[in-house]
């Protein structure tokens, strides 16, 4: 088989890629496989050097792609790994300026996830019993739906994270980004029990597992599918379906785009309005009246 125009660059930027950013196998050749389109179209149109490639190319490439049925989405992957191609040949002296600036891939259009309605999610997080593994699941399930975790930061958790006392824990988001978000009434008294039941030292894991480890992502996942079952609920329940959820009822009732954009810890707003359009509001003064596992219940302190 004869070797592809370019090769000896683009293999010696998969090197850098391994190396440097140690990317994983199942990542790189994600990478290898969108760098080949590439080169392969170079070779097609007779573009014999990086210096030859323009963005017409690339925009006659991605176009056809895009009419061939590739979603928005792979076509913005495919982009995203040939403009880091073109940046470390820039770097690397074989460019003077990447061809790809200014080239868009197609928009992809933004729907609203699928969340669990208000019944559902209440039917999903009442699990019955007060066994070991019953007060776990309950702890893990009212600690989704309350505070809107993401799936590595509940497994993440010490209890030297969390106050019971405040109401409110400590989550480490992504970029190793601290935020401090509340923690509903039926939460409260979700981890309450659950602490009585597995008292540890507070650098303890809230929720451990084999050796005294975190609990591992993958069991999480598939005690919320377990749970799910036995409860009733038949969509199919993941983390971040609660997470989802979570925002979605907060914004249904309390209308606080910035509010949930904080809980959620997401840097700009226009994640946060894949859920809704509402006017602006102040979290800390909503949360407890908003969040259906936050209110209290009434005849109750």
């Amino acid at each position: 088989m004869q070797a592809l125009p370019q090769q000896r660059e683009i293999e010696a930027f998969l090197e850098r890629l391994r190396v440097e950013r140690r990317l994983s196998p199942h990542t790189l050749l994600a990478y290898r496989r969108e760098l080949e389109v590439l080169s392969r179209m170079m070779a097609d149109q007779g573009i014999d050097g990086w210096q030859r490639l323009d963005a017409g190319a690339l925009r006659q490439s991605l176009a056809a792609a895009h009419r061939s049925g590739l979603s928005p989405r792979s076509i913005q992957r495919r982009l995203s790994a040939w403009r880091s191609l073109f940046d470390y040949l820039v770097e690397a002296g074989h460019l003077k300026a990447s061809p790809a600036l200014g080239v868009k891939a197609p928009k992809q259009a933004r729907r609203l996830p699928q969340v669990l309605d208000v019944d559902e999610a209440s039917r999903l997080v009442e699990v019955e019993g007060d066994d070991a593994l019953a007060l776990r699941d309950r702890a893990i399930l009212e600690l989704f739906y309350s505070s809107a975790l993401r799936l590595s930061e509940l497994c993440g958790l010490r209890w030297a994270d969390i106050d019971l006392g405040e109401g409110e824990l400590r989550a480490l988001g992504k970029g190793r980004k601290v935020r401090v978000v509340p923690i509903g009434r039926a939460a409260r008294e979700a981890l309450q029990a659950w602490r009585a039941e597995s008292a540890g030292p507070p650098d303890s894991p809230v929720f451990p597992g084999r050796g005294g480890r975190p609990l591992s992502p993958r069991a999480v996942q598939q005690r919320l599918r377990l749970r799910a079952q036995q409860q009733g609920v038949w969509k199919r329940v993941h983390p971040h379906l609660l997470r989802h959820s979570c925002a979605s009822h907060l914004l249904e009732s309390s209308g606080d785009l910035r509010g949930v954009q904080e809980l959620l810890g997401h840097a700009d707003i226009g994640t946060t309005q894949i859920y809704t359009h509402l006017d602006f509001q102040h979290l800390a003064r909503v949360y407890d009246a908003a969040h259906p596992r936050a209110k209290r219940r009434q005849g109750k302190d």
